[in-house]
């Protein structure tokens, strides 16, 4: 009777021991979701009609795009000189909401490859939405250099092709060229990295659809997904070949953009930190944007349970991160222009910080340096609504940021005689408003008809310490 006694009770004993385990390894999904749970909540929003707040949104945004198509449609068929372009500064407006978009479409890649990578398991909750939110993004950004062109039918000369006008190829040796290579590859990539990963989902939406169009569209799409254990095993290796290969475009594709401005010999531009300054940059704004949309949707779509406190704390933690090294990037550039003794790039950011424009430079460090120091405060970075108005400055301090890059460094030429101001036209600002609208209206279509947030990722992370011990209590009283 002693010996079954103690074989009773020796079980219990590691259970009681490994209890301070959940305090140390919370649930990243929480009110106690199964898979089914997850399978009913996340398709929820495309088995019922939107509501009367996505109905709303939805129309403010599609008001905003048909703002920007008018604008657009007027600028081709009128010419780029309804901008408020000059002999001095060529490039302004289009260039900076280009280089802005091509920013936001970075933390979408960084979330579902490096994070991947790196096994960050919160990551599961985020990465879908910011996938998509890559793709739209480098759409909008796309759109304004071939609006430069003046003639966007032509926008086919930039590629490459077997053509019958003689010797007339691209010039490889411009850096606007590589953008077009370095964004399409990146744009490429993501999609097939988004797409794979919406494989499972797709399939579980197809199995729970009655017969109809729904349910024949994602049997198609799924490649017929029939879950085994071989299915998986070849999944997880695409995807994870996918993320070894995405992940050095989230360096590549900005610090080529950067190339634009780097290998110039115009003061401010000229200068060897400006690829990692922009990708940095670039993650810093993408991530906000990331944290914008996410707390919108998860209170309009109910997902309380699925991004929960520590998705937003660990989003702010990198957007802390990054904020940082921008705020010593803005540092280094006016420490390198004092040391270096040359005139005109001490000349340049003595502009910036007093000159006319002085007011977007003073901008940019409130917003991208000053204001997110906050951050470092653990009680505010679990104020949802703090969260979400910091993410709003921050992507208004990383526009002027390069607007400040763009503009002051052309506004003040060599030559005094040729100084000129600049203004935005109403047809320029028109065009802003129209790609938010573009994005916005893309982002919430996506929401209405694509899983928010990837199944099949968040049911591998349901397993908790806390159901561990439950399990094995249970297991311990049975025996």
């Amino acid at each position: 009777m002693a010996k079954s006694k103690k074989q009773r009770t020796t079980p219990v004993a590691p259970v009681q021991a490994a209890d301070p385990l959940a305090t140390l390894r919370p649930q990243l999904i929480t009110g106690g979701k199964t898979p089914a749970d997850v399978t009913r909540d996340i398709c929820a929003p495309l088995d019922h009609s939107p509501g009367a707040l996505w109905w709303s949104a939805f129309s403010v945004s599609m008001t905003a795009l048909i703002v920007g198509t008018i604008a657009v449609t007027y600028q081709i068929a009128t010419g780029i000189g309804t901008w408020g372009l000059n002999r001095t500064v060529g490039w302004a407006f289009d260039i900076t909401n280009f280089v802005f978009w091509v920013g936001i479409g970075h933390a979408g890649t960084l979330i579902s490859a490096v994070l991947f990578l790196f096994r960050q398991k919160w990551r599961t909750s985020v990465n879908r939405s910011a996938e998509a939110m890559t793709l739209i993004a480098v759409v909008c950004a796309g759109l304004f250099p071939v609006i430069h062109m003046g003639r966007p039918w032509l926008a086919f000369w930039m590629f490459p092709y077997p053509n019958t006008r003689g010797s007339l190829w691209v010039n490889f040796k411009s850096p606007l060229l590589w953008d077009v290579f370095a964004i399409s590859t990146y744009l490429l990539i993501s999609a097939v990295f988004w797409y794979v990963g919406l494989i499972p989902d797709l399939a579980t939406i197809r199995d729970k659809s009655k017969p109809g169009w729904r349910r024949r569209i994602t049997g198609f799409f799924s490649l017929g997904w029939n879950g085994s254990a071989r299915t998986w095993h070849r999944y997880e290796t695409v995807y994870m070949l996918l993320a070894g290969l995405a992940t050095p475009l989230v360096f590549s594709v900005h610090t080529i953009v950067s190339m634009d401005f780097a290998t110039a010999m115009i003061p401010g531009w000229h200068t060897t930190i400006f690829p990692p300054y922009f990708v940095a940059g670039a993650i810093f704004s993408g991530l906000a944007m990331v944290l914008t949309l996410m707390l919108i949707a998860r209170k309009v779509m109910h997902l309380e349970d699925y991004i929960t406190v520590l998705h937003i704390e660990a989003m702010c933690k990198l957007m802390l991160s990054m904020g940082c090294i921008v705020g010593l990037a803005y540092g280094t550039e006016f420490f390198i222009a004092a040391y270096s003794g040359n005139p005109y790039e001490q000349f340049v950011f003595l502009n910036r910080a007093l000159g006319p424009f002085s007011w977007a430079y003073w901008t940019m460090v409130s917003c991208n340096v000053l204001i997110p120091q906050l951050l470092w405060l653990r009680s505010l970075r679990r104020n949802f609504a703090f969260v979400f108005l910091i993410s709003i400055v921050v992507n208004i301090g990383m526009w002027f940021e390069r607007f400040v890059i763009i503009v002051t460094s052309l506004h003040r030429d060599f030559l005094p005689s040729s100084w000129a101001s600049y203004v935005p036209t109403i047809v320029e600002v028109a065009t802003l408003v129209g790609s938010f609208g573009l994005f916005f209206s893309c982002f919430l279509l996506f929401c209405r008809f694509m899983p928010v947030i990837a199944m099949a990722e968040v049911k591998g992370v349901l397993k908790s310490p806390q159901r561990d011990l439950k399990h094995d209590s249970a297991r311990g009283d049975a025996a």
